[in-house]
C-alpha cells in the first residue's frame, strides 16, 4: 500500500511534467504515463489527493488564472487584512496564538528552552517538527534535504536542549494535517518579520496576496524586498501560510520548500474552500 509520502511525490512528479511542458498542453495520458500510471487511476488518485482533475489543476496554477483570481480576491484580502495586526479577533477564529521569543531567548539563541523534534510524514511530504511547552516552533518539508533542513532547525535553535520524538513528532504532525488541530506558534524573528507572519495568519484559506499587498498593509509600501525576506524566513510553514503569497504578475515562485508543493498547497486550498 503506498505511503502519504510516496503518493505525494507521485503527484510532485506530475506537477513538474505539467510545468514543464504546459505549453504543448500534454494529454492526461501523456502525464500518466510519464509517472508510471494508468489514465483514470492517475485521475482518480490525484483528484483525491490535490481535490481537482489534472486539467482543472492546470487551469488553477496558470498565470492568468494567477492574476484574475488575486483582483477576485482584493476586497476579501482587504476586509480581512483590515481586522487589524492588533486584533486578537481573526487569530482566535483560526485558534491559533503567535508567541514570540523574550529578548532573552534570542540573545542567548534559544539556551534553556526544551524543544522536542522529529521527522514524520504529511499530505505534501516528509516534514521536520520542532515544538516546545509555548507551542511549534519549526515545520519545515523535506525532499532529498534532510540534512539541509535539519541544519536550518537547528541554527535558528543552536542552543536549545533538543529532545528527539518520533513518536511524539507524528502525533503532532496527524494532529495538524488529518484532525485540524490548532496550536501555538512558538516564533523567532525580528519584529518586522513578526509582524508580517501575523498578517499572513489573517489571511483565509483560498486567498493569495501579493508581497506588494502585504507591504502596503504594513504601511510600508516601498520595503516590498524586506517583506518578501521575512516571509522567506518563516520558519514554520503551512501553518504560518507563506505559501499563499505570490508574485505581482501572479508568477508562483519563491517557496522554500518547492514550487510544486507551493502550487498543490494553494489549489488545495481554494478548492477546498469553493467546496
Amino acid at each position: 500500500m503506498p505511503t502519504l509520502d510516496t503518493t505525494y511525490k507521485q503527484i510532485e512528479k506530475a506537477i513538474k511534467y505539467i510545468d514543464e511542458n504546459f505549453k504543448e498542453h500534454p494529454s492526461v495520458e501523456e502525464v500518466a504515463k510519464n509517472i508510471g500510471m494508468s489514465k483514470f487511476h492517475f485521475i482518480r488518485v490525484f483528484k483525491e489527493y490535490v481535490g481537482v482533475t489534472p486539467k482543472q489543476f492546470l487551469h488553477c496554477v496558470t498565470l492568468n488564472y494567477a492574476k484574475e483570481h488575486i483582483k477576485e480576491s482584493k476586497s476579501i484580502l482587504d476586509s480581512s487584512l483590515d481586522i487589524g495586526l492588533s486584533s486578537t479577533s481573526r487569530l482566535h477564529e483560526l485558534f491559533v496564538n503567535l508567541i514570540g521569543v523574550t529578548p532573552k531567548e534570542w540573545k542567548e539563541k534559544g539556551k534553556d528552552v526544551q524543544i522536542t523534534y522529529g521527522f514524520g510524514q504529511t499530505p505534501f511530504g516528509e516534514a521536520l517538527i520542532g515544538f516546545t511547552d509555548k507551542g511549534i516552533c519549526y515545520l519545515g518539508f523535506i525532499d532529498e534535504n534532510k540534512t539541509e533542513i535539519f541544519n536550518r532547525f537547528n541554527e535558528l535553535w543552536e542552543n536549545a536542549n533538543l529532545v528527539h520524538d518520533e513518536t511524539a513528532a507524528n502525533e503532532y504532525l496527524e494532529n495538524i494535517f488529518i484532525k485540524n488541530k490548532k496550536y501555538n506558534l512558538f516564533v523567532k524573528g525580528t519584529n518586522l518579520q513578526i509582524n508580517v507572519w501575523k498578517a499572513l495568519l489573517n489571511l483565509p484559506n483560498g486567498i493569495v496576496a501579493t508581497y506588494q499587498d502585504i507591504a502596503n498593509y504594513l504601511d510600508k509600501p516601498k520595503a516590498v524586498r524586506a517583506i518578501a525576506s521575512a516571509i522567506g524566513r518563516n520558519h514554520i510553514g503551512y501553518l504560518i501560510p507563506c505559501h499563499r503569497v505570490i508574485a505581482k504578475s501572479g508568477a508562483m515562485s519563491g517557496y522554500r520548500w518547492g514550487i510544486e508543493r507551493k502550487k498543490i498547497l494553494i489549489a488545495y486550498e481554494s478548492v477546498k474552500e469553493n467546496s
